[in-house]
């Protein structure tokens, strides 16, 4: 099925320039202060390092947790930095895609990780009756308490979590409530603002250009989506050399930039309405991440 012009850039959008939103940038200092922005005042959102300590200080407290209830943890293997580095389907990181290509990889070591995740031999190798008291101490399962926000694009979303999943959440953020109502709003805004970037003409204009610039370098793709998935038939060299190309091209035509301007400011727009939960999502994972720095190391 052929792919619209409006499908391939909300793709392109919706997983690239999510600064904002997400709370994440390519900063990969430890120690960015203050807390408040002074261009604009408000909360920071959190480098893209500084969110992976959280996860990390998360695994950590439910390990600790475990243990308390007389269980075995494993926390979760931890990629480096570099290999932890997330760019959507936009990145204009020459050096990265030269050493890493679009990180096929990285994904297959996280993939063996994950695979081969010692806490799933251990839960097989308990007794049945163990096996469901652990069941009950990490997180609860379906007896857990059910938490519930509403999204902005329309429809209730839902989660479960209890036991030691929702003892590390509240060490972390406070408010389990309060956290997971303003993430789900943070994070489901795209329906709201992605539409606007897509049909603003400096985006399109530089996507023209993105494509213009591959078909010269002997990539003929019309988007960095189409170049990503034909990557993933093509040997690891090959993978790379089109990545670099991609990564070339997304910097010469300022692609991501734009994108990331652009989305800044749309979603500036929708804080008449969801400033307030979008200044919650910051400064609980602020909070959380005075926290984490207590516990876990940063990443090299």
């Amino acid at each position: 099925m052929k792919r619209t012009f409006a499908g391939v850039a909300a793709a392109v959008l919706a997983t690239v320039v999510a600064t904002l939103v997400t709370g994440c940038t390519g900063d990969t200092q430890h120690s960015r202060n203050p807390a408040v922005t002074a261009a604009t005042n408000r909360l920071r959102p959190l480098t893209e390092a500084e969110q992976l300590r959280v996860s990390d200080a998360q695994q950590r407290l439910i390990k600790d947790c475990m243990a308390r209830k007389g269980f075995t943890y494993h926390e979760a293997e931890r990629l480096s930095l570099e290999e932890s580095r997330t760019f959507g389907y936009v990145s204009d990181d020459v050096a990265w895609a030269r050493e890493h290509g679009y990180g096929s990889r990285i994904r297959a070591k996280h993939e063996r990780g994950r695979t081969a995740n010692p806490n799933v031999a251990y839960r097989q190798g308990l007794p049945a009756e163990r096996r469901a008291a652990y069941d009950k101490a990490l997180d609860e399962g379906v007896d857990a308490p059910e938490l519930t926000a509403g999204l902005p694009s329309g429809g209730t979303v839902r989660k479960r979590v209890g036991g030691c999943v929702a003892e590390s959440e509240k060490q972390l953020y406070g408010d389990p409530k309060a956290w997971f109502r303003a993430e789900k709003t943070a994070m489901s805004l795209q329906p709201l603002y992605v539409p606007k970037v897509m049909a603003d003409q400096r985006f399109a204009a530089a996507l023209k250009d993105w494509s213009h610039c591959m078909k010269r370098a002997g990539h003929p793709y019309r988007d960095p989506a189409e170049a990503r998935q034909a990557a993933h038939a093509l040997a690891f060299e090959a993978e790379r050399k089109l990545a670099v190309a991609d990564a070339t091209c997304t910097r010469d035509t300022r692609l991501r930039v734009i994108g990331k301007e652009l989305e800044t400011r749309y979603v500036n727009a929708l804080r008449g309405q969801y400033g307030e939960a979008l200044d919650t999502y910051d400064r609980l994972r602020l909070r959380a991440l005075a926290h984490a720095t207590k516990l876990v190391a940063p990443r090299a």
